[in-house]
């Protein structure tokens, strides 16, 4: 069994004590369930994922037994691999008891782990550190009363209706999403970040985020950058406090900006009153990859932008798209910025709006029904712009829902972030359609990439973790699938897997660009049989 605490958990212990010593003892307490959280996406994709060094899996009973190929083998529990609960607490290698993931892929010993492994060890702090955030948060409003000021602004943090109530913020709804991606082992890691600047900047830690304006005079800007982000003829750049205190140039001139909520991506603010969001450069690396804005994204934004939208138009109005209004990039991804609409102006009257991924924290029952209802909706949209030549990156953080705030059935989506989308040309001209003069990462006309893009997303990502097990997605597809168009895309739900990132075999591959891909049992496919 791995020690009772590495250095890495016990960190925040000291550092809390100084920063906010009410939530040292929900920070202790909640250490091993986020192991468990941890432990559970590592045994998933230790499961799963293609891993050169796992030669063979078997189940035996109750367990599922992994060979590898230095001879040892790893026992544990049967893996669903759409499960959002945490449920694995322990990993044998041999004879040897793990709970801690960082020390169970420590003690593997394979390529690029032992970096991973640090990962893993802090990002189950950081996760400790949200986890006792709400925890401190829930009892402070059981002291306080309904009333406390984290609560005064939004009182249906917790619901969708009624219809009546003030239409909680996007900001709001994300804020409740505690646990991060649900499927990845860093789902809270944040290499970089001390326990102070988690609390100051993490969404889930409910703070306000002070921005900065680096004023240029030599940047490109594509769209319409506001008269308020301007100074003469300066450009005024949002920069992220953690940029700016660990990324820029100390002699940037950097002034105090507007107050903003961070939302899930971290780097991405909801300005104030109703205003843009902005997406800030933040040269951290964020689960995958380290996260920034690209050149490249800055001079196709308001092009791509104009696309997406246009083609979510022949979408009867299920799906809306917040436009790209102005980028701008000094030419270095470490100084950029973008601005889109909220995503709430697409929300009338007694509707809510939410992303997908803070589903679960809405209290929505998500009956068979409803997620059948939901199945129906997202893949009816999404199939049709696959068809129209627009793969979007479907998963819950990127895909929204309309909501009737009386019923909570789902009306329409909105899709937002197009950094990540793929294009064909080839499919919009057979539609009528042009992709203009867009070149770059973005294109490709090669179904596979294009249909992976998709069910990768939105599949084995949104719909998969909305509905929580394999069963309840297989129902699910199940009662949608007969409804939707059978365009020749639709094939992929009949075959054997569903293709999904390989998110750990990334992370042990650096020095590859590009997404790898792991094959998922189809439960569509296994109830067909």
């Amino acid at each position: 069994m791995s020690r009772p605490v590495s250095d890495a958990e016990a960190e925040p212990v000291a550092a809390l004590e100084a920063v906010r010593p009410a939530l040292s003892v929900p920070y202790t307490r909640a250490l091993p369930g986020a192991r468990a959280a941890v432990l559970t996406r590592l045994w998933r994709a230790l499961a799963h994922e293609p891993l050169p060094w796992i030669t063979g899996r078997e189940r035996a009973y109750d367990a599922l037994v992994l060979r590898l190929a230095d001879g040892r083998r790893l026992h544990g529990p049967p893996s669903d691999p759409y499960a959002t609960a945490d449920h694995v607490t322990e990993v044998r290698l041999d004879d040897t008891p793990y709970d801690r993931p960082a020390a169970l892929l420590a003690a593997l010993g394979v390529p690029h782990g032992a970096g991973f492994a640090a990962e893993l060890d802090a990002g189950t702090a950081s996760l400790a550190l949200s986890r006792a955030d709400r925890e401190e948060w829930a009892d402070r409003e059981d002291r306080d009363g309904p009333d406390h000021r984290d609560h005064r602004e939004h009182r249906d943090h917790g619901h969708v209706g009624p219809a009546d109530v003030p239409p909680t913020p996007v900001w709001a709804w994300e804020q409740r999403v505690v646990d991060g991606h649900p499927y990845h082992p860093g789902c809270r890691s944040r290499p970089g970040f001390s326990v102070a600047e988690q609390l100051a900047y993490g969404p889930e830690h409910r703070p306000v985020v002070r921005l900065g304006l680096a004023a240029v005079d030599d940047c490109e800007v594509t769209g319409e950058w506001p008269a308020r982000l301007r100074d003469g003829g300066r450009v005024l750049i949002p920069v992220h406090p953690w940029q700016r205190a660990h990324v820029l140039d100390r002699r940037l001139p950097v002034t105090d900006g507007p107050a903003a909520r961070p939302l899930m991506s971290l780097r991405t603010l909801a300005l104030p009153d109703g205003g843009p969001h902005v997406k800030t450069a933040l040269s951290a690396r964020l689960t995958s990859s380290v996260r920034d804005i690209s050149p490249y994204s800055v001079r196709t934004a308001a092009a791509v932008s104009a696309l997406v939208a246009s083609v979510a138009g022949r979408t009867d109005g299920l799906l809306h798209v917040t436009r790209t209004l102005g980028a701008v990039t000094t030419g270095s991804p470490d100084l950029a910025a973008v601005l889109r609409e909220p995503p709430e102006r697409y929300a009338g009257p007694g509707e809510r709006v939410l992303p997908v991924a803070a589903l679960p924290a809405t209290g929505l029952p998500r009956s068979p029904a409803w997620l059948a209802d939901f199945a129906r909706l997202t893949l009816t949209v999404g199939l049709r712009l696959l068809d129209l030549g627009v793969a979007l990156e479907a998963h819950g953080q990127n895909l929204l829902v309309v909501l009737d705030a009386a019923t909570g059935a789902p009306l329409r989506m909105i899709y937002r972030d197009l950094a990540d989308i793929r294009v064909s040309p080839a499919r919009m001209a057979r539609h009528g359609l042009s992709a203009g003069e867009l070149t770059g990462r973005l294109v490709t006309d090669d179904p596979t990439a294009l249909r992976r893009k998709l069910f990768g997303s939105l599949v084995a990502g949104a719909l998969a973790a909305t509905a929580g097990s394999h069963t309840a997605l297989g129902e699910a597809l199940a009662a949608a699938v007969p409804d939707l168009a059978h365009t020749p895309d639709l094939e992929v739900l009949s075959h054997v897997t569903l293709p999904a990132k390989a998110l750990t075999l990334m992370r042990l591959t650096p020095g590859r660009t590009g997404d790898l891909w792991a094959a998922l049992p189809n439960p569509l496919y296994e109830r067909a049989r």
